[in-house]
């Protein structure tokens, strides 16, 4: 019975402090894959970064270069914006130490918003980069790319490697919410709460 009680205490304490440790085989692994799907992401948003700058061309038509198109300009600032966060989160993650409701919250609420910031970015992009190739009769926007082929393949090499980001960015959401959601207990008062059913009968 007093064990049963100190268990209860423990456990309560748990839920009060909002905090855990992290320890044993299988959080270490999800650490190292959560700091190495956080490392990932800084090599290929610099190299989608580094791409989209040097994303120009020159030709007897005359000059175009990304920072004509704005949704360009979003998906640089937007790679630059993760290669950061990237970097800072990974060197946080690499380092063992508890898991406190504000560090999974935080983590969480970041990991969600890069992910729909870069999302964002690919996306619009993408919409741009479509326009580029099959033009617009409606909005008498003509294709560039019959003129401008090597300015458009290096758009698109940048938007490919912009959703292998989106891909990481999503498995780090789903490990951030398993962290924040399965680390806690739910309140005490709910543990055991059953769901009455009421027959009303014929």
């Amino acid at each position: 019975m007093a064990d049963k009680r100190e268990k209860s205490t423990t456990a309560s304490s748990q839920i009060i402090t909002g905090s855990c440790e992290e320890g044993g085989e299988g959080s270490s692994g999800i650490r190292t894959v959560e700091t190495l799907l956080r490392l990932l992401p800084v090599g290929l948003c610099v190299a989608a970064l580094v791409v989209m700058l040097k994303d120009s061309e020159t030709n007897e038509y005359g000059s175009l270069s990304y920072s004509n198109l704005t949704a360009f300009r979003f998906l640089v600032h937007a790679n630059g914006i993760c290669a950061g966060y990237s970097l800072l989160s990974a060197a946080f993650t690499a380092i063992p130490r508890p898991i406190t409701m504000p560090r999974a919250w935080t983590f969480f609420l970041l990991d969600q918003v890069l992910t729909y910031l870069i999302l964002a970015a690919g996306a619009v992009a993408t919409e741009v980069a479509f326009l580029t190739y099959k033009g617009d009769v409606a909005v008498t926007w003509s294709e560039v790319c019959g003129t401008y082929g090597d300015f458009c393949r290096k758009a698109t090499a940048s938007i490919i490697i912009t959703f292998v980001v989106v891909i990481c960015y999503v498995l780090l959401s789903l490990i951030s919410s398993y962290r924040l959601f399965s680390k806690y207990d739910a309140p005490v008062g709910y543990k055991n709460k059953g769901i009455e059913i009421v027959d009303f009968g014929n």
